[in-house]
C-alpha cells in the first residue's frame, strides 16, 4: 500500500490514506473521493467533519466516502512547504521552539514558551483542507483508530453473553451482566446485572458509561477541565528524567508519594517554602543531601527534610531506588520548589 503511494509522494503530492467504512461511525471524519488518479489514488473533493448519525449513514451508503485515518505520506520538503504556506503561525512557533530546544541526554525539550504560543489546530483544518496537492489512497490492511472505549473493547474476545474485560482480568467479575466491558486496574470490579455498559477503572478516575455514549468522553473531559478537576489534566503517576513518582494519597495538609529513582540518577538540589518531607527507603540505597550533611540510607531506614532546607535525593546503587515520601504543610503543589542545581537542564521554575 505504501509502495503504491510512494511515486505520488516523490512527485510532490501529499498522500492521505482513507479507510473503507464498515459502519456509519460518528466519531471519525470522512474524505470524499474524487476523480481517479492512476490505478491506486483519487483526488480529494472535500473533508467532512465528524457527522451526526443520519449523515454518517448517508455518506457510507453513497460509497464515495472513506474514513479519515489521519495517516499521511509526503516528502519532508513538500510537507515543510505546505505547513509554512498554509499554517505559518504554527510553523514559525514550532520551528522557534526547536531552535531554542534543550537536551538532557534522555529528552529533547522544545522551548516551552515558544511551543505554547503556537495556535492549537488540527492538521486537517490547518493544511489538508487547503493544500491543492492532496490525493487519497485507500488503506489496505487492518485498522482501528482505538479512539473510543468501544474500539478498545473490540480487541477482546467476547464471552457468550457479550461481556469483555481488559487489564487485570482476574479482578473482573460478571454476575448476570450482558454486553458489558470492564477495564480493571488493581481492585476487584463487579458488574452486577449490567447491560451495554463501559466500566473503566484506573488510578486516576472511574468511568461508567452507556456504550452508545463512548464517543462523548471528550465532552466529559472538557467539562472536568472547566471545573478545574486535576484528574482531567494530570495523571497520578508522573514520569521524570530520573524515574517517576506516584501520588498514592492526598489530604488537606498531607500527600503521600511512591518515588522511584533509576540507578545513577538524582533529583535536583531544591527546597520548599510550604512543606516538609519524610523519606522512607523501601528498596535500594539512597544518598540524601540535607543542608550541609549527606546521609546514606538503606531499606527500612528514613530521614526528615524540614521546611526550607536544601535537599537532594539520588540513587548511587545499581538497582532501582524506591522510597515513600510523606509531605506535610499548608501548600503541597508541585510549583512549591526552588531549584539550585539540576542534572537535566531544566529551568528553575519547572516541577521536580
Amino acid at each position: 500500500m505504501v509502495e503504491s503511494a510512494r511515486a505520488l509522494a516523490l512527485d510532490g503530492q501529499i498522500v492521505t490514506f482513507g479507510v473503507v467504512p464498515t459502519f456509519a461511525a460518528t466519531g471519525y471524519g470522512y474524505i470524499h473521493e474524487g476523480d481517479r488518479i492512476g490505478t491506486h489514488a483519487s483526488s480529494v473533493r472535500k473533508f467532512v467533519e465528524k457527522p451526526q448519525s443520519q449523515m454518517a449513514q448517508e455518506l457510507v451508503a453513497s460509497g464515495e466516502f472513506l474514513w479519515n485515518a489521519g495517516i499521511f505520506l509526503a516528502k519532508t520538503s513538500v510537507w515543510v512547504a505546505a505547513l509554512s504556506r498554509w499554517a505559518p503561525d504554527i510553523w514559525g512557533r514550532v520551528s522557534e521552539s526547536m531552535r531554542r530546544k534543550t537536551s538532557d541526554g534522555r529528552f529533547v525539550r522544545p522551548h516551552p514558551a515558544s511551543f505554547a504560543a503556537s495556535p492549537s489546530d488540527s492538521i486537517d483544518y490547518a493544511v489538508m483542507e487547503k493544500a491543492p496537492n492532496l490525493v487519497v489512497v485507500r488503506f489496505n490492511g487492518q485498522w482501528s483508530d482505538v479512539g473510543s472505549w468501544n474500539a478498545v473493547a473490540e480487541f477482546g474476545v467476547a464471552a457468550a453473553d457479550g461481556n469483555r474485560s481488559a487489564g487485570q482480568t482476574d479482578h473482573v467479575h460478571f454476575l448476570g451482566a450482558h454486553s458489558t466491558f470492564v477495564h480493571a486496574d488493581s481492585r476487584p470490579i463487579v458488574a452486577l446485572g449490567t447491560r451495554d455498559l463501559l466500566i473503566v477503572d484506573t488510578p486516576d478516575a472511574l468511568l461508567v458509561a452507556d456504550a452508545s455514549q463512548a464517543e462523548n468522553v471528550k465532552q466529559a473531559v472538557a467539562q472536568l477541565e472547566q471545573l478545574k478537576a486535576p484528574q482531567a489534566v494530570n495523571h497520578r503517576k508522573v514520569a521524570r528524567p530520573w524515574g517517576y513518582y506516584d501520588s498514592v494519597d492526598t489530604g488537606s495538609r498531607h500527600q503521600v508519594k511512591r518515588i522511584l529513582v533509576r540507578p545513577g540518577a538524582r533529583l535536583s538540589l531544591q527546597l520548599h517554602h510550604h512543606r516538609a518531607e519524610h523519606w522512607i527507603v523501601v528498596k535500594g540505597t539512597a544518598l540524601v543531601t540535607r543542608g550541609e550533611e549527606q546521609i546514606l540510607l538503606t531499606e527500612n531506614q528514613s530521614t526528615y527534610i524540614p521546611l526550607g532546607v536544601k535537599h537532594r535525593l539520588e540513587n548511587p546503587g545499581k538497582v532501582d531506588l524506591e522510597i515513600i515520601e510523606v509531605q506535610s504543610g499548608d501548600y503541597l503543589g508541585e510549583d512549591d520548589i526552588v531549584r539550585f542545581e539540576d542534572n537535566y537542564g531544566r529551568a528553575p521554575d519547572l516541577k521536580n
